[in-house]
């Protein structure tokens, strides 16, 4: 059996390091598990126990803790299985013999509805930036870009020239844990990044780099530095909802599957290794006919 006497740091060390080079597993959610692990470990340390002490009892507790602490639906649900997944390891490395968290069930994070947009609020939102002005001429193909191809923040800001093909309209995209996928690029957003290819970037770029999307002094966004805009733009639309780059996402989901796509064509779009993740936009459809239903069924 291997040494069971390690720090907190110097297990969690291990742990990510097996999430990331056995697992496979993307950049983020390496960091989110990081994050509540460490959580966890303050936990113990407060309730004086070990990580290899800790039984249900206690991790139940930690559970409810940051749940009394605001902590949404989806995000405990991915704190659980943070937690399934540190306990698998160390069961898996020889440290542990029975697992606390064989019990733990994972809230049903999936009827919390994504907010979405309305088709007439995201025209509004994409219709914000100023192409006469250069960095309106770039926000404008952001924006429709992650809207087009329902795009993640982070696909977002990491693509590259070579993954954009104008000519067939499509990119090449780069999701969680490194799964490449092709998606669609619609008219509207195939112009608006002509335009910002032919006419603006070559002004922000202030040396040779491939990133497609370029800040003010030529280098990569941040997600931070994406959101920010995004922000600016949907208070310029006088849009209520909190707008937050996922929304964006949401609404490409559930606008085509509103308009007759299939699941499996949107889970593929998506890049959502299990149909499940998908399904989540179907009951905001659902809402969407209901409340049609009921606007227009003479017996409603």
């Amino acid at each position: 059996m291997s040494d069971p006497q390690l720090q907190p740091e110097d297990i969690l060390k291990l742990f990510l390091e097996f999430l990331s080079v056995e697992k496979g597993l993307a950049s983020n959610t390496v960091q989110s598990y990081s994050r509540d692990l460490e959580k966890l470990f303050l936990f113990l340390k407060k309730e004086k126990k070990t990580w290899l002490e800790a039984g249900e009892a206690e991790l139940v507790r930690f559970i409810h803790e940051q749940s009394q602490a605001g902590l949404s639906p989806r995000s405990l649900a991915r704190l659980i299985s943070a937690l399934k997944s540190f306990y698998k390891f160390l069961i898996l490395d020889g440290r542990l013999i029975k697992n606390p968290t064989i019990n733990l069930v994972s809230p049903r994070a999936w009827f919390s509805l994504p907010k979405v947009l309305t088709v007439n609020e995201v025209k509004s939102l994409l219709g914000q930036p100023d192409e006469r002005d250069l960095q309106g001429m770039r926000d404008k193909a952001m924006l429709e870009v992650m809207y087009a191809a329902g795009l993640r923040v982070s696909e977002l800001i990491h693509l590259k020239l070579a993954d954009i093909n104008l000519r067939e309209g499509f990119l090449l995209c780069r999701g969680k844990g490194g799964k490449e996928r092709i998606v669609p690029l619609g008219k509207s957003a195939g112009h608006a990044l002509k335009k910002y290819l032919d006419q603006g970037r070559l002004l922000l770029a202030r040396g040779p780099t491939d990133d497609l999307f370029l800040t003010r002094r030529g280098g990569p966004f941040t997600r931070q530095g994406f959101w920010k805009i995004l922000q600016e733009y949907a208070l310029r639309a006088n849009l209520s909802a909190k707008i937050s780059p996922h929304v964006l996402r949401h609404s490409f989901a559930t606008h085509l599957l509103e308009r007759g796509a299939d699941l499996r064509s949107v889970q593929l779009m998506l890049g959502h290794s299990q149909i499940t993740t998908t399904q989540i936009y179907t009951h905001v459809s659902r809402k969407t006919i209901r409340q049609v239903y009921e606007k227009y069924h003479p017996r409603a």
